[in-house]
């Protein structure tokens, strides 16, 4: 597993996820859609400590040098 994230998509990446957790699912009443963006935001969360994405590296993409 090599990283494939900039120092840029990382920190977005996290705070795309915190903001999800702590502002959006709050609000959320639908129980599916609830999941949906919890499962999203762990992945964001955890893409973003370690610095590798699997869609990147599935399309041959390499942002760590950005």
């Amino acid at each position: 597993m090599k990283n494939n994230l900039g120092k840029t998509d990382r920190v977005l990446r996290f705070l795309f996820g915190v903001w999800v957790v702590s502002w959006v699912l709050p609000t959320v009443r639908n129980t599916a859609l609830w999941w949906v963006l919890l499962v999203v935001a762990v992945i964001a969360l955890v893409e973003s400590f370690y610095s590798f994405c699997w869609l990147h590296d599935l399309f041959g993409i390499n942002n760590k040098n950005q």
